[in-house]
């Protein structure tokens, strides 16, 4: 069967660098608006939960549902992309993503929430890890896509920590509906700048779709997250928990087993002997498991402990969201300078210890120490998450550029959905939280962070994402 020759990604404009930066600004817009979604929603857990009447255990579906769709489905998106294109994918996910908010925007019912945020994680895994792999080819020249890849990386970490921040704000002024309404005109402005300045990419040469592969690595993920936050909720002896718990197992084995012997897999599993690419997307899991962790807890320890209103919350977090904002022209300089390595561990390094800090305050209430813990955390996950991506990324040949960025935000996603599934339960239940279990929650996230420091140090080779 003849296969379509490989396309490389072009761009309408004669000028190459004032393309290449159109091409940026145009997966960014995209970026910012599906990652905001992760964390946007967390300051109006509360007036959601006043709303339409749901314990802590449906927040947590609020949170889960958009994340369990986006992190188990972008495996098959990147590798959809890299077969058909990057481009149709790419517009296709911003399109749902577009079509699930204004569902969400309007919902009537706890249920249909949740349903529409399942519709906004189906588009988002579409249009994520294609947007990156758009960038991997937009930019040939290493320290150029480096810097390139930073921008990417910052904006990804500044829309998780502004989403608090711009939430409080438009939940104060106009309710929560509105974190939803908002991606309207930006995800119109991705859409028209994209069709404008990006032409199409693939690589299907010598290579066909991984039907069976997706269809287990999607269901394996799934049913992972399903029981981790099911367990806490209806008991770890409970029916629907333990079938859960074994289609994990059995579905990863068989996942495993098939993708080995594949000639053609979805995921091939050699990336992972690769110790730079198998130490960026575990740390780079562990980063998102304890930042959206602590995002949960934290936030409902402000709106539901402490009663701040959203506005106040938002004023609050940041504190951690404006590293972000003033560190994005340097971050992915410092890593094309001098690798991933030390950025990455130093930064997560930082953030873990900040997150110690901040586990202290809910028991012994000091703003200094709150907000100098913040202030911490912002500064770590900037240095790092930008080093992160472009260690996984650039770890793997060209050709596979849309997998390598779905493998980095599925295992960044993944962790973050684990976090909140894992936490969301010992923060607390019912319409009440725990002070004791916001600490453990807390607590835990920077024991996650120092893991990720070690997995930076003793993995990523020191030259990886630097020219030369």
């Amino acid at each position: 069967m003849p296969t379509k020759p490989d396309r490389e990604v072009e761009v309408s404009s004669t000028n190459s660098n004032t393309s290449s930066v159109a091409v940026l600004i145009a997966v960014c817009f995209g970026l910012f608006m599906i990652q905001l979604d992760l964390t946007v929603v967390n300051v109006a857990l509360s007036s959601i939960q006043e709303n339409l009447q749901v314990g802590v255990v449906g927040l947590q579906w609020v949170v889960d549902a958009y994340a369990i769709l986006f992190s188990s489905l972008m495996l098959t998106s990147g590798d959809l992309g890299d077969l058909f294109g990057r481009r149709k994918l790419y517009l296709s996910g911003v399109v749902l993503f577009i079509l699930g908010s204004v569902a969400c925007a309007a919902a009537s019912s706890y249920e249909v929430l949740v349903g529409a945020r399942a519709v906004q994680g189906i588009g988002a895994a579409a249009a994520l890890p294609n947007s990156l792999a758009i960038l991997r080819y937009g930019f040939p020249d290493a320290r150029l896509r480096a810097r390139a890849i930073g921008w990417w990386a910052g904006v990804s970490g500044l829309s998780l920590i502004a989403g608090p921040t711009l939430g409080g704000f438009l939940v104060g002024a106009f309710g929560w509906r509105s974190v939803f309404w908002i991606n309207v005109p930006v995800g119109g402005l991705a859409i028209w700048l994209t069709m404008r300045v990006v032409a199409e990419s693939s690589h299907p040469h010598g290579r066909r779709m991984d039907v069976l592969g997706q269809v287990l690595a999607t269901s394996t993920l799934a049913s992972l997250i399903f029981t981790v936050i099911e367990g806490q909720h209806l008991g770890w002896k409970s029916f629907p928990v333990i079938v859960a718990s074994a289609w994990t197992i059995v579905s990863g084995v068989i996942f495993w087993r098939v993708e080995r012997h594949q000639a053609q897999p979805m995921l091939d599993f050699r990336f992972f002997r690769q110790p730079t690419f198998a130490g960026a997307n575990a740390a780079s899991g562990l980063m998102n498991f304890g930042m959206f962790a602590m995002l949960f807890a934290f936030s409902l320890y402000l709106l539901r402990v402490l009663r701040l209103t959203p506005e106040t919350v938002g004023m609050h977090l940041l504190v951690m969201f404006m590293p972000f904002a003033l560190s994005l022209p340097f971050g992915g300089r410092i890593t094309g300078r001098f690798g991933s390595r030390y950025p990455a561990a130093i930064g997560l390094g930082a953030s873990a210890v900040g997150l110690l800090l901040l586990s202290l305050v809910p028991a012994r209430p000091d703003d200094a120490l709150m907000f100098g813990s913040l202030l911490l955390i912002g500064l770590g996950l900037a240095t790092a998450t930008p080093a992160l991506v472009a260690a996984a990324v650039s770890a793997l040949p060209p050709e596979r550029a849309g997998a390598a960025s779905a493998v980095n935000n599925t295992s960044r996603q993944a962790g973050g959905a684990l976090g909140v599934a894992l936490f969301g339960g010992v923060v607390g239940a019912g319409q009440s939280v725990s002070i004791p279990g916001i600490e453990t929650a807390m607590l835990g996230s920077g024991l996650a962070l120092l893991l990720g420091t070690f997995l930076s140090w003793h993995f990523i080779h020191p030259t990886q994402s630097a020219p030369g």
